[in-house]
């Protein structure tokens, strides 16, 4: 028998992909320290025997690098230094019978909804009653809430509901809930995902529901921010923007991806709204509140777009003058209806695309951090590092917005947070000092 096995089993978590999967392993983590396994995420002291590692399967670039994660802990295992290895996630639900074929030195492998089973390995018992009991994998001041599971909605290139199931949505109780329990452990901003936020409720109340929900959350005492990401912009529920307008603690910032600009292309992605739709729908939002940070997310070389779509697609972004811009190439993933569509670009076509639609976002992005420039903003601080603490505005949101770089004569604490007079810009991040 093997020294190590004497030993108390320590887990290490490791999270590949989005925050909802982030939440996922803080979910489990908080079910396995309930029934006193020793747990962490992202282990660096490598004093862990068991490995779960929670995949991402959305595009190809990400199954890559799930699949070489699993590779490097396999290789751990067989050299003595770990003694399980368990695989989650969407990559994992998908592609499970050739996983198992391929890598067959993973212990066992689950679905996204097998939270049970994967406790079972534990001798543990999923205990509905924790609920908001997660042990966070972000930093105390802040936390991710997912307010449903799946998506109803039948985009041409997406595989999500492949993986992730039909659209589920939690209790406004259970949300509530949870957020409460957060704050009281110290989170100060709260960030709601799901795959797709302004479907939430139909299922269960038969209505939209995100308003309710976020007038619920904004009267909680000691919530400072409420953000909201990944709002699909057919029939938008424009009672979302009248409530983030009445609520202070509502930041004004919506991440609404909205993949293209191009009409064929829209048409083709089944994305249900025509260029028109949404720039008439940009203009309503900004007419209610003027200065809201509005975010999204596109596509670059879905089968078909033509040169014509691509300069179409910049034009909108010039026109439309978006705060921030996450842009992904195409890819081409089976038994999505797009998959049935040609897929004659090459990678690197779509990658060129990709940065020649991101120069002109990059120009749009200085613009408007020059004229932040002398302005004083509220900012969170998240860190301190290389000497100088790093900082966010209520127009960003975690790791895929700008940072302000603060300098203080003062000490600062992660999950403070403090006014900074703006004397710098870069592209993609501003400058300031703290003024009192």
């Amino acid at each position: 028998m093997k020294a190590r096995s004497l030993r108390k089993d320590k887990v290490n978590i490791i999270t590949l992909g989005c925050s909802k999967n982030l939440v996922d392993s803080e979910v489990l983590s908080g079910q396995l320290r309930a029934h006193d396994v020793d747990v962490v995420h992202e282990n660096r002291k490598r004093d862990h025997n068991i490995v779960v590692i929670n995949t991402c399967g959305f595009i190809d670039k990400a199954k890559e690098e799930s699949v070489n994660t699993i590779l490097e802990q396999v290789e751990l295992k067989k050299k003595g230094l770990l003694d399980k290895v368990y695989v989650t996630g969407c990559l994992s639900e998908r592609y499970r019978e050739s996983l198992a074929q391929e890598i067959p030195e993973v212990d066992a492998y689950f679905g996204t909804l097998e939270l049970p089973l994967i406790l079972k390995r534990f001798n543990a018992d999923y205990k509905a009653e924790l609920v908001g009991e997660r042990l966070l994998g972000t930093p105390s001041h802040y936390a991710y809430l997912k307010i449903s599971e799946g998506c109803n909605r039948t985009c041409s290139f997406c595989a999500i509901p492949l993986m992730r199931g039909k659209h589920v949505s939690r209790t406004r109780e259970s949300l509530i809930n949870e957020a409460r329990k957060l704050v009281d452990g110290g989170v100060k901003e709260i960030m709601l995902i799901a795959q797709e936020l302004t479907y939430y409720g139909l299922d269960i109340y038969k209505e939209r529901a995100l308003p309710d929900l976020m007038n619920d959350l904004a009267d909680i005492n000691g919530l400072e921010w409420i953000r909201l990401h990944y709002a699909y912009p057919s029939k938008f529920p424009l009672e979302i923007i009248d409530v983030m307008k009445q609520r202070p603690n509502i930041c004004n910032y919506l991440d609404m991806p909205l993949q293209h600009a191009s009409n064929a292309m829209l048409k083709a992605m089944k994305r249900q709204i025509t260029r028109e739709e949404m720039e008439e729908l940009v203009g309503e939002i900004r007419s209610r509140i003027p200065d809201i940070c509005l975010r999204t997310t596109l596509i670059a070389g879905f089968p078909g777009e033509t040169r014509d779509d691509v300069e179409e697609l910049k034009a909108f972004l010039v026109r439309q003058q978006f705060d921030r811009v996450g842009i992904f190439p195409y890819s081409h993933e089976e038994d999505t209806s797009a998959h049935e569509l040609e897929d004659t670009l090459s990678r690197e076509e779509k990658e060129a695309r990709a940065e020649e639609i991101m120069e002109v976002q990059q120009e749009i992005s200085l613009e408007k951090n020059m004229a932040k420039v002398g302005r004083t903003f509220r900012v969170l601080i998240d860190k301190k590092e290389a000497g100088r603490y790093l900082g966010r505005t209520e127009y960003d949101s975690v790791e895929v917005d700008n940072e302000v770089i603060v300098n203080s004569e003062r000490n600062l604490k992660p999950g403070e947070f403090v006014q900074v007079n703006i004397s710098k810009a870069y592209d993609y991040d501003l400058e300031g000092r703290v003024v009192d």
